[in-house]
């Protein structure tokens, strides 16, 4: 199969669907794999690290997807990007199509196979894909809140761990999962009082053997959430629920009773925000001021720390990628039934119950 790597182009983008290792791999598989001049830049790969792993180097998107059967990339796909698909053509990425309309129907209208990260799965539980991106943007999310917490960029002034003789910040966790321990494993570490809310009582008693008594846990009522935000500084929307939009836990009414110069970090940003006031932002302008209140809701909040997180994320895609380039979208996909799973788009129909459902478009199964 001819494999083709365009450069991302969403605002301070950084990161790159395929590693030169990666590629390295693929070609030792017997795939062609093609490269956008650049591609690599942002992560100090050059074009010749991608010649010398067996890679062609091309001068631009067109040609990349030209060249290409499966294009793949790391964030979902720009109007310039929708515009090169072909019927012929399979996207592997992240999509978040639930929480972006114009980009599930110009998906729809190119006849493409779209195969998103976010909602691959695994017999053991959880998605693999987005577990990488997960597990950076939770430990991110703590880095970023206390940086805004500091008077000089808006916040409050507090110092999140605090120091003897005075309390440390106050911290609260929107949900229990990979963001949500990952956020907790780095708040604790900076010594901050940290809270995690979740419905699953299950998982809040993990998380409470796991953590023994660095931390609280509480199940995230209503009121339990609102008592929370009116009493912590920094406040990190964690929440996920697979494929479709997140549901707002934080109200406007609700950030109203936050003390002035708190932050709220809303992770869930990508797929609508957990946050009723949350829109989402870029690297370049990466907060916004509600009542007093910052939010951090950059939606691709991972292209910060992008080689950490190309070699994760690669880690986790790679054999997945070499599956399809192998067999196919189509007998990957019925030989993998979690593969199968991250069907989002095919033959102009959306073939994922939850991106259907939230945008109030046709659902058409797969039945491969």
């Amino acid at each position: 199969m001819r494999v083709g790597v365009p450069k991302e182009i969403k605002n301070h983008e950084y990161r790159v669907g395929l590693t030169p290792p990666s590629v390295s791999e693929l070609v030792a598989a017997g795939h062609d794999v093609v490269v956008e001049t650049g591609a690599g830049a942002g992560i100090d790969f050059s074009d010749q690290d991608y010649r010398d792993a067996g890679a062609a180097i091309l001068p631009d998107a067109p040609a990349v997807f030209a060249g290409a059967d499966m294009i793949v990339k790391v964030k979902e796909p720009q109007a310039s990007e929708i515009a090169l698909l072909e019927p012929r053509h399979l996207l592997f990425t992240y999509l978040h199509l639930a929480a972006d309309k114009p980009q599930a129907e110009g998906l729809m209208k190119s006849g493409a196979t779209c195969i998103a990260y976010e909602t691959v799965t695994q017999a053991t539980g959880g998605l693999p894909l987005l577990k990488p991106m997960s597990e950076v943007a939770g430990r991110m999310s703590v880095q970023v809140g206390a940086h805004y917490l500091e008077k000089e960029q808006g916040g409050r002034g507090i110092l999140l761990g605090g120091v003897p003789g005075v309390a440390p910040a106050k911290v609260a966790i929107l949900g229990g999962g990979v963001s949500g321990i990952n956020a907790a494993q780095m708040a604790v570490g900076m010594r901050a009082d940290v809270t995690v809310y979740d419905l699953n009582m299950s998982r809040l008693a993990e998380l409470d053997m796991f953590f023994s008594s660095q931390i609280k846990t509480a199940y995230a009522s209503r009121a339990a959430i609102a008592s929370a935000v009116k009493n912590a500084h920094l406040v990190i929307g964690a929440v996920l629920v697979p494929g479709a939009a997140a549901p707002k836990l934080v109200t406007r009414d609700m950030l109203k009773t936050m003390k002035r110069g708190s932050v709220m970090v809303d992770i869930a940003i990508d797929q609508g925000g957990c946050f009723e006031t949350s829109h989402a932002t870029t690297h370049e302008d990466p907060v916004f001021e509600v009542d007093g209140v910052i939010h951090y809701c950059v939606a691709n909040m991972p292209g910060a720390v992008a080689r950490t997180s190309t070699f994760a994320l690669n880690n986790a895609t790679l054999p997945f990628a070499l599956k399809l380039a192998n067999m196919g979208a189509e007998a990957a996909m019925k030989a993998d039934p979690h593969l199968a799973n991250g069907l989002n788009v095919y033959g102009g129909k959306i073939t994922f119950k939850a991106v259907a459902d939230d945008l109030g478009l046709e659902y058409q199964a797969w039945n491969g």
